[in-house]
């Protein structure tokens, strides 16, 4: 460490001597000289400037106002160049006529010159604009220069692109029917929705290009629905909703669309249905054991959702699991929205399962139906016997006291069967209480199908 602050120092002694080499002692010479001149009995003058701090302050002046003078030198033979991105296009043209296609929406304008003067050019950038004078061309394809109405001559400007190549096209017209686009619906309470939009015009006008016109293939109203201030149950107005026009792909045409925005009326509804909570066992329970009774701490669930949805929910399935159980047991269930179900009242449920001793018995004569048959077709049991089966129920006793044949269901499904002939399709039964199982002693019957 002493070694290095030995170093500084000699470091420091040297310039401090090259200093007074260079400057305090040829300034000295000059002060002296100047003593000389004045009055030789002005004895504070000449104290003054025999003084050696007096003159290394001196030297030290003159050398700051020389540093600046040389910055300055420095800074006018020296030029610096920045860049503005993305600087506005203006073209003049008759809009009402014609349309552009080629021209950029905007440019990159290079400044080069001293470093103030860019600095105070890109402060007045604002005031600048970069144009282009279309009104002399026709219909066809031209190339033009892009001017910059510059505010300082002292810098340079330099457009990138400064030509560009453009195409006149007339300006066409067309009527085109508008319907409305729903957006963020997600953002909408989950127990609204909106039954009806109706738009303040169902035609807008397109402009543009007879090739881009051609390009159109549906304009839309955007409903945005994040711009619903606490939505509730009636009729609500959105204005100024923003019209495009979509390709068959679903791109973005750019053409002009008159009215550029259009005002709609939602009609905002709560559709709603009851169901019951039906549980579900799921797996087999130990051998000689049935589920005795299911208690439900909720029976029934208000779902929300559109009204074609909620028709076809009957009710809404807990499924718990059985496999092996031999005791009492307690499930705590998360339910499962259906699909097309936005919300529910309920989240989750809590069942409690009951065991009892296991029972069966068999109940005949249930009907067989047939189901999938494919149109055009009919279908007939070759034998009495193939029309009904018998099922073999287990479950409770005092369950299965109140199992009939009418709360049983034996379907046989042709959906693979298109053509006529004769067939052996298989069975399968279902029920009502699905805390009983259900198996047809009759795996298959036969069955004529013609036209």
């Amino acid at each position: 460490m002493k070694k290095i602050i030995k170093k500084f120092c000699l470091f420091l002694g040297k310039i401090f001597k090259l200093i007074d080499k260079i400057i305090i002692t040829p300034v000295m010479k000059l002060f002296l000289k100047l003593s000389d001149l004045l009055s030789s009995n002005n004895k504070t003058l000449e104290r003054l400037f025999a003084n050696k701090q007096f003159l290394i302050v001196i030297s030290l002046c003159l050398a700051f106002l020389a540093f600046i003078f040389i910055e300055r030198q420095s800074n006018t033979l020296s030029s610096s160049a920045e860049v503005l991105y993305n600087q506005p296009v203006k073209a003049i043209y008759n809009e009402e006529a014609y349309v552009i296609e080629g021209l950029p929406d905007a440019v990159d304008v290079i400044l080069i010159g001293r470093r103030s003067d860019i600095y105070l050019a890109k402060q007045l950038s604002g005031s600048d604009e970069i144009s282009v004078d279309l009104r002399e061309l026709s219909v066809g394809t031209h190339k033009v220069n892009l001017k910059y109405r510059k505010t300082m001559s002292s810098v340079e400007y330099k457009l990138d692109p400064s030509t560009v190549t453009v195409v006149v096209y007339d300006k066409v017209s067309e009527t085109r029917e508008v319907t409305a686009e729903v957006l963020h619906r997600d953002k909408l309470d989950s127990k609204l929705d909106i039954s009806n939009i109706s738009l303040a015009q169902s035609e807008v006008t397109i402009k543009g290009s007879e090739k881009k016109l051609a390009e159109v293939a549906y304009v839309k109203a955007l409903i945005d629905l994040e711009k619903l201030v606490n939505p509730t149950v009636g009729e609500t107005k959105l204005t100024e909703n923003k019209l495009v026009a979509y390709n068959n792909n679903g791109e973005i045409v750019d053409v002009e669309i008159l009215p550029k925005t259009m005002e709609a009326t939602l009609n905002i509804t709560s559709t709603s249905k009851v169901v019951p909570i039906r549980v579900v066992p799921d797996g087999d329970l130990a051998v000689g054991y049935a589920i005795e009774s299911s208690t439900t701490s909720v029976n029934n669930v208000t779902i929300y959702g559109d009204e074609e949805v909620l028709q076809k929910v009957e009710y809404i399935p807990v499924v718990i699991d059985v496999d092996g159980l031999s005791a009492d047991k307690e499930f705590n269930v998360n339910l499962e929205k259906p699909n097309g179900v936005r919300d529910m009242s309920e989240k989750s449920v809590n069942v409690k399962v009951k065991i009892g001793v296991s029972a069966q018995k068999d109940i005949t004569n249930v009907q067989v139906h047939t189901i999938n048959l494919a149109s055009g077709l009919k279908v007939t049991a070759l034998s009495a016997n193939d029309n009904v089966v018998t099922v073999t129920v287990k479950g409770n006793k005092a369950i299965l006291d109140e199992i009939d044949a009418s709360s049983i269901i034996a379907n046989v499904d042709l959906s693979k069967y298109t053509t006529p002939g004769e067939y052996e399709v298989d069975v399968t039964v279902t029920g009502e209480d699905l805390r009983v199982t259900y198996e047809s002693k009759t795996k298959k019957i036969k069955v004529r199908i013609y036209k």
